[in-house]
C-alpha cells in the first residue's frame, strides 16, 4: 500500500509539472503571435506613411500583403485581420526605443529581453490576441486600461471580458462614482485605494446572462434561483473581492425568524454583503426592512474584526423621491441599485448616466 501512495504522490508532483511547462509554452506561443502581429501592424502603418499622398495606397497595401501572406501562411491573414493588426499597432503605442531594442535582439537572440521591454509597456502575456481583439473594440483609452488590468487581474476569459464590455462595465462602474470622479472620467481600481463601498457597488446591475427575459412577473424567489444557478456569472456581475456566503440565510430575534435572499463576503472591503431582491418599484418599506437586516446582522451574526455590513436592494424600479427621503440618503452602507434583465443599448445607458449626473448636480447646488 506504502509503495502505492508513494507512486501516487511521484505522479501527482510530475503531472503538476508538465501541466505547468505545457501552460507556460502555450502562454510563450500565444505572446509570441501576439508581438507578430504588432510588429505586422507597425509596418503596415510605416509602409503606409511612405505613400501618403495616394489617398488608394492604403488600400492597395492591405490587399496585396493579404493576397500574399494568404498564399504562404493560410486565411488568418485576410484583408479584415490586417486591418485589424495595423488598428492593434496604432491603439497600443509602444516607443521607439522598444521597436530599437527589436532590432539588437535579433542580432544577439536576446528575444526574452524584448519581450520583457514589451511586458513593461502596453502589452501583456496574460491575453490573447482574442483579449486584444476584443479591446479594440473599446474607443476610450481609460476604458481600455481598466478592461486590461481587470482582465489580468480577474484572469477573464474572452468570453467574460466580451461580456463586461457589451454590459458597459466601465461606465457603470463611473457612474456609481461620486461628482469628482465622474468629472475627472477616471477610475482607481478598488484594490489601489483604501476601498470604500461606493467603489464597488454598481447601478444598474445587468443580469441578462439569468435568461429571464423582460416585462414578465417573476417572484423574488425566481430571480434568486436563477442566480444561483449561474452564480459564477453573478459572481463576476457583482465585481471585485466577492464570495457566496448563504442563500435565504436565517436571523432571528426573541420573537421572530427572518430570511435574507443573498449573503456574500468582500474581501476587499472586509464585510459581509446582504442583498434582497425585489421585482417591483423600491418602497420606504424595503428600505426599512433592509436597515433592519443590517442592525441584526451586526447585532446576531458578524464576528469582531470585520468591517461594518453592507445592503444593497435590488430592485427593478428605483424611485428618487423614496431614495432622498429616507435612510438611504445618509446611510453610507446602505444602498439601492436597479437591475437590467437585458443588455442596454448605448442610447438607454447615456441617459441613464445624464440622469445620475444631474440627480448628483442638483443635489450638490442644494448643499
Amino acid at each position: 500500500m506504502s509503495k502505492e501512495i508513494s507512486i501516487v504522490g511521484a505522479y501527482g508532483k510530475i503531472k503538476e509539472i508538465l501541466e505547468s511547462a505545457r501552460s507556460n509554452s502555450y502562454r510563450a506561443v500565444n505572446f509570441a503571435m501576439v508581438l507578430a502581429y504588432w510588429n505586422i501592424g507597425r509596418i503596415i502603418v510605416e509602409e503606409e506613411q511612405k505613400g501618403k499622398n495616394k489617398a488608394d495606397y492604403g488600400v492597395y497595401l492591405i490587399k496585396e500583403l493579404s493576397n500574399r501572406l494568404q498564399k504562404d501562411y493560410g486565411a488568418g491573414f485576410n484583408e479584415t485581420n490586417l486591418k485589424y493588426f495595423r488598428q492593434f499597432y496604432i491603439a497600443f503605442p509602444i516607443s521607439h526605443a522598444v521597436r530599437d531594442q527589436s532590432q539588437i535582439a535579433k542580432k544577439s537572440h536576446a528575444v526574452s529581453g524584448f519581450f520583457s521591454i514589451l511586458l513593461n509597456k502596453n502589452l501583456s502575456s496574460k491575453l490573447t490576441w482574442t483579449h486584444y481583439r476584443l479591446l479594440l473594440k473599446v474607443d476610450n483609452s481609460s476604458a481600455r486600461e481598466f478592461y486590461i488590468n481587470e482582465c489580468i487581474e480577474g484572469n477573464w476569459s474572452t468570453r467574460q471580458l466580451e461580456r463586461q464590455i457589451n454590459s458597459f462595465y466601465y461606465e457603470r462602474i463611473l457612474a456609481s462614482k461620486d461628482k469628482k470622479a465622474v468629472a475627472k472620467e477616471s477610475l482607481k481600481t478598488a484594490d489601489k485605494l483604501k476601498a470604500t463601498p461606493n467603489d464597488v457597488i454598481k447601478d444598474p446591475y445587468i443580469l441578462e446572462f439569468l435568461g429571464l427575459k423582460e416585462n414578465k412577473k417573476y417572484l423574488e424567489l425566481n430571480i434568486e434561483k436563477a442566480i444561483i444557478d449561474k452564480l459564477q456569472e453573478f459572481l463576476l456581475e457583482l465585481g471585485k473581492g466577492f464570495c457566496f456566503v448563504s442563500r435565504q440565510q436565517r436571523i432571528s430575534t426573541e420573537s421572530q425568524h427572518f430570511y435574507i435572499d443573498l449573503v456574500f463576503y468582500n474581501y476587499i472591503l472586509k464585510c459581509f454583503v446582504l442583498i434582497d431582491l425585489k421585482v417591483g418599484k423600491l418602497t420606504h418599506q424595503d428600505i426599512g426592512q433592509m436597515d433592519m437586516y443590517v442592525r441584526l446582522y451586526e447585532d446576531k451574526i458578524k464576528p469582531e474584526g470585520h468591517n461594518p455590513t453592507i445592503g444593497i436592494i435590488l430592485c427593478a424600479e428605483k424611485d428618487e423621491t423614496v431614495v432622498k427621503y429616507s435612510v438611504l440618503k445618509e446611510n453610507k452602507r446602505l444602498f439601492a441599485s436597479k437591475y437590467k434583465l437585458y443588455l442596454p443599448t448605448e442610447t438607454e445607458l447615456k441617459k441613464e448616466l445624464e440622469k445620475e449626473r444631474n440627480l448628483i448636480e442638483t443635489e450638490q447646488k442644494l448643499k
